[in-house]
């Protein structure tokens, strides 16, 4: 008898019965009793209160009997937290059991256990699993390690468990390794900073062997993995290549896909004129055109991929358009996805053949499918020159079976053709206007209405057919009443005599009938501009129109170039990177293709960080799942802008109150006063120019102070960079907020930009920073003195100490900050430049440099190029100065100068650092040397900012 007779009692007094057989001696009842109660726990019943009595059955020899315990216990152990606690001693014990199918049952149960009491306990067991002599129990540990740090990170971090997952790299079981990747890479996505997978050389040649022997999800981990790689040389990357193209030929169509992103991904680096490079390409169409005979759903997502692949090389299946054809037995999702891509693989070689097949579509029974089609041939035409005459008559021809959507597609189109081609196919407008009254389409109308205006000279009842479409003027779509309204401007600069009347008729009803103020305001510039200004009335509105472009759906290349990163994912389907559709407080790290060939430099060393002004590739700063802001304000926080790009944040915050009563009290005090006095423009001045903030009122009296320079100069020039954009417009519901850093005379300031991009005024502004690691905090409230009005901009300069909470920051100089206004409270985070911390008195004595230089462990020393910088000795010390950067030191040896140089932070820390500048070389060696290592990359990204702006 088959277990469904579980499911079918629903007695009174239930639990009582089943409470009493959980507790008999025989070893059958109790299987029974305990499948009874999954049963009803499968349901939807509360079987909770037999917990001691499920958990008692644990002592059991019986894998059956051990499997749904263990299930019953993954269900109720979050609700009774407790009790699962009398569980752990049996997990410790059956971790130790001789059958290894019950110890990687105990350890997989464990992991799925989400109760932070009991996490723990699991730990010497997941330790001692890890290092099992048995690969299945090693495999099911590596993913517990996951599962375990998602509920508790710091654990697994402080536990060592990440080095030995890192150590399964190099298991000797290939599926080991698999699940060792897949538990790493989940780790990273969640912590993107980590650089957990550390892969290098010998560690992908590791991945690469276990490729060959692994299940096929193994291979998608491994993959994946391979994706993220960055190799060296085009040398690595082609013979990476080399040994993933075996994939290729795999069963299972998502191992090929995989297989085939880590391929489009490396070709980047590989130079077009390499034999290899064309091997490739041809082995990369097979596979494709293989996942096209698989059932439906299959193909679809293949096809969604395909057609992102054909925009990036459409040489990979320029051969292959046969493939793309379609059948008749295809759903109408496959039909539409194949019409695409048989469009963008058009050319002058195989044109003829793919207007035969359009042609064909176009008399099918399937209304969404024909349109699409006779989309396709107008779409041809533009692509294709040489073919738009055939496509043209194909057309007409299309138009004359008078089925009237067909037709009513056809106009569509030839209003694109015309735009592409002028004066080359308008013998065609006479059969085109017969079919006017069955148009009953906004679009069609419109596109025919365009055509009738554009072309109204050679039309001679032009103004009769203009006028039909009047009578129904509000019946009309806003589309066609535009139309409308330009199509008669036209006509009546093109004939004025003629059709007076008729453009007075539109314009009192665009004005004065219509409530649409896009119509409205529209009729009044025609008005205006015809009666103040014919002739140059007729220069805009009849002026020379640009050709349309070939393609007008394509994918924005650096948007192409992300997705196909993610080929083989939900985000190739959708055709949208993942930051749009996936929701919640994870980092979504945004994946650029390598650079092309010929940039040989490695992405890993620090040598090629790039300056602070690429902040193109900047990672997202988003809070950590623990993270109490991110978890219940789903915050959006933007990505980081200035300052060097580094990792994102994955600070695990606590309990942190950006608003805690903290923005409300600073609002209750009202404001009043002028509107403040702005600066200069967006960029400030570097050296020691004045920067734009200098002017701006500093709040609580400094203003005054620094005013007394009357603005001509001061006395640190410490490098001022240009503003940019920390909270777009339509993240904070019209509020723009732009800014940089920077340090004047010992104080800091953040120069603010806010401009109010929405419909209604804001005011009521105030702001408040997020603990950071140097303690930034506003030294007075954020005075805008007079509401913002829409459209309108204003300067301020809100000045900062260093005197707030503290918490260590990931990275470190990641700043939280909430801005309320009278519309909402926004957040946003930036990174700002280091060396706005960097104190006036910073300069060592020698004797005291060299003692501390001796003090400090050489382990904490670390080596930095500075790349591209053909600045002297000199002059580099005077620029190093104006950022409070002092030379102790200068000594020459062996013809190269060495710069000893030292500077503190505001709270505290000394940095030393030694500067290798050789003649004729603009690579620069620096040395650091820090009792807090974890600054020096950060100050290295300061050097390098100032010396080369």
């Amino acid at each position: 008898m088959t277990d469904s007779k579980y499911f079918t009692t629903t007695k009174k007094g239930e639990i009582f019965e089943l409470k009493a057989e959980l507790n008999s001696d025989k070893k059958e009842k109790k299987k029974e009793a305990v499948k009874k109660v999954i049963a009803s726990m499968t349901v939807g019943k509360d079987v909770s209160a037999l917990f001691p009595d499920v958990v008692n059955c644990m002592q059991t020899d019986n894998l059956e009997l051990k499997k749904l315990v263990y299930l019953y216990l993954m269900n109720y152990a979050k609700s009774q937290p407790d009790m699962a606690i009398m569980a752990v001693n049996t997990f410790v014990k059956d971790c130790e059991d001789p059958n290894p199918l019950i110890r990687a049952l105990a350890v997989r149960t464990m992991g799925c256990i989400r109760v932070d009491k009991i996490t723990e306990y699991l730990c010497e067991p997941l330790r001692k699993c890890l290092k099992d002599e048995d690969p299945y129990v090693r495999k099911t540990a590596a993913v517990c390690v996951a599962k375990l740090h998602d509920i508790n990170a710091q654990l697994v971090e402080d536990q060592g468990f990440l080095d030995t997952l890192k150590d399964l790299i190099s298991d000797s079981n290939p599926m080991v390794v698999a699940n060792a990747v897949a538990a790493l890479s989940e780790i990273a996505e969640s912590h993107p900073s980590s650089n957990l997978l550390d892969l290098n050389p010998q560690s992908i040649n590791k991945l690469l062997t276990a490729l060959n022997e692994c299940t096929e999800w193994g291979q998608i981990f491994i993959l994946d993995c391979l994706a993220n790689y960055m190799p060296k040389d085009d040398r690595e990357a082609q013979s990476i290549c080399e040994r993933v193209t075996p994939r290729l030929s795999h069963a299972n169509s998502a191992v090929v896909l995989s297989a085939v992103k880590v391929l489009m991904k490396f070709m980047e680096m590989l130079s077009k004129d390499l034999d290899y490079y064309g091997t490739l390409l041809k082995k990369l169409a097979p596979p494709l055109v293989t996942l096209l005979s698989a059932e439906p759903e299959l193909q679809y997502v293949a096809l969604r991929n395909i057609n992102l692949i054909v925009q990036k090389r459409p040489e990979i299946l320029k051969h292959e358009m046969k493939v793309f054809f379609v059948k008749y037995n295809d759903p109408i999702y496959v039909k539409l996805e194949k019409l695409d891509i048989m469009i963008r693989l058009a050319s002058q070689a195989n044109i003829a053949q793919v207007l035969a097949e359009l042609k064909e579509y176009a008399t099918e029974v399937d209304v969404d499918f024909v349109r699409k089609a006779v989309r396709a041939i107008g779409r041809c035409a533009i692509k294709v020159e040489q073919s738009a005459e055939r496509c043209v008559s194909t057309l007409l021809d299309l138009i004359q079976t008078k089925v009237n959507y067909v037709v009513q597609e056809a106009i569509v189109v030839i209003k694109d053709i015309f735009r592409k081609y002028p004066n080359k196919y308008e013998s065609v407008i006479a059969t085109l206007c017969e079919n006017l009254d069955s148009l009953d389409e906004p679009e069609a109308r419109a596109a025919m209405i365009w055509i009738v205006g554009e072309y109204a000279e050679r039309i001679d009842n032009a103004d009769e057919l203009l006028e039909s479409f009047l009578e129904g003027f509000h019946d009309e779509s806003t589309q066609v009443q535009l139309q409308l309204l330009t199509a008669i401007v036209k006509l009546f600069l093109k004939k004025p005599t003629e059709t007076q009347e008729l453009v007075q008729q539109v314009l009192s009803l665009a004005t004065q009938d219509s409530d649409n103020p896009d119509l409205r305001d529209r009729g009044y510039i025609y008005w205006r501009l015809l009666s103040t200004d014919p002739v140059a009335a007729k220069e805009v509105v009849l002026a020379e129109k640009p050709l349309i472009s070939e393609e007008t759906d394509l994918i924005e290349p650096t948007l192409l170039d992300e997705l196909i990163c993610y080929i083989g994912t939900l985000a190739s389907v959708y055709h949208k990177p993942p930051s749009a559709f996936v929701e919640g407080s994870r980092g979504v790290v945004h994946k650029s293709l390598p650079p092309r060939t010929g940039s040989s430099e490695s992405a890993e060393s620090p040598e090629a960080a790039p300056s602070a002004g690429q902040a193109a590739e900047q990672p997202a700063v988003i809070p950590a799942q623990g993270d109490l802001l991110g978890d219940l304000l789903n915050l959006d926080l933007g990505p980081p802008v200035s300052g060097p790009p580094l990792a994102a944040s994955s600070v695990q915050m606590g309990a942190v109150d950006l608003l805690g009563g903290g923005l409300d009290s600073l609002l209750r005090s009202d404001v009043g006063g002028s509107p403040a006095m702005g600066g200069g423009g967006g960029f400030a001045a570097p050296g020691p120019a004045v920067p734009a903030s200098m002017g701006a009122p500093l709040g609580s009296g400094l203003g005054d102070l620094f005013d007394l320079t009357g603005g001509v100069g001061t006395l640190s020039g410490s490098y001022v960079a240009p503003k940019s954009v920390w909270l777009p417009a339509m993240k904070a519901k019209g509020l723009e907020i732009s800014g940089t850093f920077s340090r004047q005379v010992g104080s800091i300031s953040m120069d603010l930009v806010l401009t109010n991009k929405a419909l209604q005024v804001m005011s009521d502004f105030a702001i408040q920073f997020n603990r950071n690691s140097f303690g930034l905090a506003p030294a007075a409230p954020l005075q805008v003195h007079a509401p913002l009005a829409p459209n309108q901009s204003v300067e301020i300069s809100l000045p900062l100490n260093t005197v707030g909470s503290v918490m260590k920051m990931d990275p470190l100089n990641n700043l939280q900050v909430a801005v309320k206004n009278n519309i909402d409270v926004f957040y946003f985070s930036t990174l700002y430049p280091l060396h706005i911390l960097f104190v006036e008195d910073g300069k060592m004595e020698r004797q005291m440099f060299l003692a501390t230089w001796k003090d400090i462990p050489n382990e904490n020393e670390a080596q930095f190029q500075i790349k591209d910088c053909s600045l002297s000795a000199d002059a580099v010390s005077s620029k190093l100065q104006g950022s409070n950067i002092f030379t102790i030191a200068k000594r020459n040896v062996e013809g190269q100068d060495m710069l000893y140089q030292s500077l503190k932070l505001t709270n505290g820390i000394w940095v030393l650092a030694e500067l290798r500048i050789q003649p004729n070389n603009p690579t620069f060696t620096l040395s650091l040397k820090c009792r807090a290592p974890e600054v020096s990359q950060h100050v290295y990204q300061a050097y390098d900012t100032i010396l080369k702006n």
